[in-house]
């Protein structure tokens, strides 16, 4: 395993903006890996909330790292939870923002991280306007995407776990489980507990040339050459994807109010 580690992140401490600088550089040298990250983003930015909001709406990405979000809308307020990084510093649980102040708020990998996602949902909807959009892309529970992360990636994956963990460190403490867990195994518990929010869309995303990219941590396996035919025949392989993917797009929005209430 170790020889599929990329060398360039060896000795970086994980987090800081040096390892986010380098994974950045990652994904603009590999053609299969940017191609997985400009689908992520055109994904999260497809929304009418987006489309349609106001030229001086704010829109919120948590946990953005090394994220290039704001250069296809620079609107977006980008935050961490460690301090140099981005335009702020930012506790999901805990949102800096007035109520009904934001019109979307993203996140790309960041869900399965938060130690108490039940606090961030209900922060989400206290600072969304009526209509706000919840985008994330996060770990899929696939057959194959169990196999992956619990044989392949540093992060646990642990299904049979609740909405909280201990976390001592922001980066690697977490469950890439969570999104299942709270929107397929206690979906029911998410609209008792969240009835504000709705859960509007799950949808399956392209694996194949993330898994065979060696996605931000590992070597790329990929010749340039051959990006094109991996795409097309993740495109092919369509029909396989609630057996192989990787990952997800989950969307939420906050709900309107009843005529007559504010």
């Amino acid at each position: 395993m170790n020889l599929l580690r990329e060398p360039r992140l060896q000795g970086i401490t994980i987090g800081s903006p040096e390892f986010f600088r380098i994974q950045n550089e990652l994904i603009a040298q590999r053609p299969a890996l940017r191609f997985c990250y400009d689908l992520w983003y055109h994904t999260l930015l497809d929304d009418p909330a987006v489309r349609n909001a106001p030229r001086d709406a704010r829109f919120l990405e948590l946990g953005s790292g090394g994220s290039r979000l704001k250069e296809l809308d620079h609107r977006i307020i980008t935050s961490d939870v460690s301090p140099g990084i981005a335009d702020l510093v930012v506790d999901a649980r805990k949102l800096p923002f007035p109520d009904a102040s934001l019109h979307a708020i993203f996140l790309t990998h960041v869900f399965h991280h938060i130690p108490d996602v039940s606090q961030f949902l209900h922060e989400a909807e206290r600072v969304l306007v009526p209509g706000g959009v919840i985008g994330m892309i996060e770990v899929a529970a696939t057959p194959f995407a169990r196999f992956f992360f619990n044989h392949f990636h540093p992060e646990p994956f642990s299904p049979q776990l609740g909405w909280t963990f201990a976390q001592n460190d922001s980066m690697m403490d977490s469950n890439q489980a969570l999104s299942w867990i709270v929107f397929e195994r206690d979906l029911l518990r998410f609209q008792r507990e969240h009835p504000g929010l709705i859960l509007e869309e799950k949808r399956w995303l392209p694996w194949l040339p993330y898994l065979l990219s060696g996605g931000v941590t590992r070597r790329d396996l990929l010749p340039s050459a051959v990006v094109p035919a991996i795409i097309a025949t993740d495109r092919g392989l369509r029909g396989l994807y609630a057996i192989f993917a990787l990952h997800w797009f989950i969307r939420l929005r906050k709900r309107h109010p009843p005529m007559g209430k504010t």
